[in-house]
């Protein structure tokens, strides 16, 4: 014959959470799901008013034949290094900065030009020793030897991140 068991057991506590810990898996399933949903019907061309009831299997049996479908040049193999993800955000930063600086009309013209020439060089990695002073009509030339090397771009995060 057994103990009678108490109110703060472990086991009674365990048993009690399972089906609210249960719910929150499922509303997180469901959850991503309806992202998913949201994102690959349009990649597919269809409108969502149409495919508003659809199942959860056919949601993921669409996102699979869709990558599937992928060229092959998009796929994991073709992704850029972790060393080379930080000069592919700062080009593709550069690019939306061509773009939306001279629509802006924050800076004047020639100032803008100079800004995103400088910024092109420093993404080529063809600055001049001198820090890109040397043409530079903004200020007096440096009268000192350029200042420390700029700090490497940081490390990349490890694993994956969850909000929850």
């Amino acid at each position: 014959m057994g103990l009678p068991r108490r109110a703060g057991d472990p086991a009674e506590l365990r048993k009690s959470l399972k089906p609210l810990l249960e719910k929150r898996r499922r509303a997180r399933i469901n959850a991503s799901l309806r992202q998913l949903k949201g994102l690959i019907l349009p990649l597919l061309g269809r409108e969502s008013s149409h495919c508003s009831k659809l199942e959860k299997a056919d949601i993921l049996e669409m996102t699979v034949r869709f990558l599937q479908e992928l060229p092959a040049s998009s796929g994991p193999e073709a992704a850029p290094a972790p060393s080379d993800s930080y000069g592919e955000g700062y080009r593709a930063c550069l690019a939306r900065l061509a773009r939306v600086l001279p629509a802006c009309r924050v800076l004047e013209p020639a100032v803008s030009a100079r800004l995103l020439e400088h910024l092109r060089r420093r993404a080529a990695g063809t600055t001049p020793p001198d820090g890109g002073r040397a043409g530079d009509s903004c200020g007096p030339p440096a009268p000192s030897p350029p200042a420390a090397p700029a700090p490497a771009p940081p490390e990349p995060p490890r694993g994956l991140w969850r909000p929850w």
